[in-house]
């Protein structure tokens, strides 16, 4: 009996001391992942960083203090508020791309270095932004942007890590402020609507006025062209014309007589309330009378020579002088009215200029 009892007693030692020896084992191998760093202690102080790969460790004696992810990290904060230098509250929403290069740093430097960036990153944002307008704040994001960057990239380095980028993600305004703004941008659009209607309208009319100007300079180009034309046809009509009264050697006594029938023409128009007898009138009367072989006297043309070429003299000059052609006109008219006195006393009856009105 007393055999038995110490048998099981040295096979319960024996699984106790199974058991110690394969977890002392477990936990002396350690698998470290990929982009993972292990930080060893050993009774209780650092000993080594342990990287991806197999490590073993001293069983009761090494112990793994922290596990560091190498990876960049990205942490977004809550929106803060800001005020700007013109006494104004913003929410800003910021985000931080980080990444830990020395995980003993970060481990035994600062107590969470995620909290840490965290409040850096708020006073940091309160002092740049606190130097700026709301307008400025608006619109400077990449300053301030830089600025920060530099900035946390600066306190965390003695941490361990290595900031990469910070961005802004939202700038709100306070409500009050935002509604003037949209009002503001409102009225800016409806101006530039309104300077491009105006814009449009002048050019349409410029446009209109052009077409115009074009258009009444292509009538009148055309007008004159019209004009041109007609004038070059009829002074084409009475060149042939010209040509064919010289070829056609027209005398005095056909000259005289188309003259004549002329002259019942000029009388029939209607607006014609009064109108004038040339001075050739008297000379056209006497071609006819020449035709007629009669001279002023009544006596034959062929034997008053020297008196026809007189007068033909006196007739030419009175044409080249315009008071000459006056006074032969006189003469002429004085002369008329004495041949019909002339003819009236030999006819018996007395002449009466009146009654030559009167008919």
């Amino acid at each position: 009996m007393g055999d038995n009892v110490g048998m099981i007693i040295v096979w319960v030692a024996l699984a106790v001391l199974a058991i110690f020896v394969i977890t002392a084992i477990a936990r002396a191998i350690i698998v470290v992942q990929q982009t993972q760093a292990y930080l060893v202690e050993r009774l209780g102080r650092y000993h080594a960083t342990m990287d991806a790969g197999l490590h073993l460790l001293v069983p009761f004696i090494d112990k793994v203090r922290a596990k560091v992810d190498l990876r960049e990290n990205v942490y977004s904060f809550a929106p803060q508020s800001v005020i700007t230098s013109d006494n104004l509250v913003v929410e800003i929403d910021t985000v931080i791309y980080f990444q830990v290069t020395d995980p003993k740093s970060a481990v035994y430097e600062i107590a969470n270095y995620i909290t840490g960036v965290e409040q850096l990153t708020v006073t940091t944002l309160r002092n740049i932004v606190g130097t700026m307008d709301l307008e400025q704040t608006l619109t400077s994001r990449d300053q301030i942007n830089g600025q920060l960057r530099g900035v946390l990239d600066e306190a965390t380095g003695k941490w361990g890590i290595r900031v990469n980028r910070v961005e802004l993600k939202s700038i709100e305004p306070p409500l009050s402020i935002k509604d003037s703004m949209e009002k503001q941008m409102r009225a800016e659009r409806d101006r530039r609507a309104a300077i491009l209607t105006a814009e449009g309208v002048k050019q349409s009319a410029i446009l209109t006025a052009e077409g115009e100007k074009q258009s009444a300079i292509l009538k009148a180009e055309g007008e004159a062209q019209s004009k041109i034309l007609r004038a070059e046809g009829e002074a084409r009509a009475i060149l042939q014309v010209f040509d064919a009264i010289h070829e056609g050697d027209a005398d005095s006594k056909l000259l005289s007589y188309q003259y004549l029938q002329m002259l019942p023409e000029v009388a029939k128009a209607n607006n014609n309330q009064m109108w004038f007898v040339p001075t050739e009138f008297t000379g056209a009367l006497k071609a006819v009378a020449a035709g007629f072989g009669v001279t002023d006297e009544g006596a034959p043309l062929e034997r008053d020579p020297e008196r026809a070429r007189q007068r033909t003299s006196r007739i030419t000059s009175a044409l080249a002088d315009p008071r000459a052609a006056l006074e032969e006109a006189r003469r002429q008219a004085e002369g008329i009215s004495g041949e019909a006195e002339q003819a009236g006393t030999r006819s018996g009856k007395p002449f009466d200029p009146d009654a030559e009105k009167g008919q």
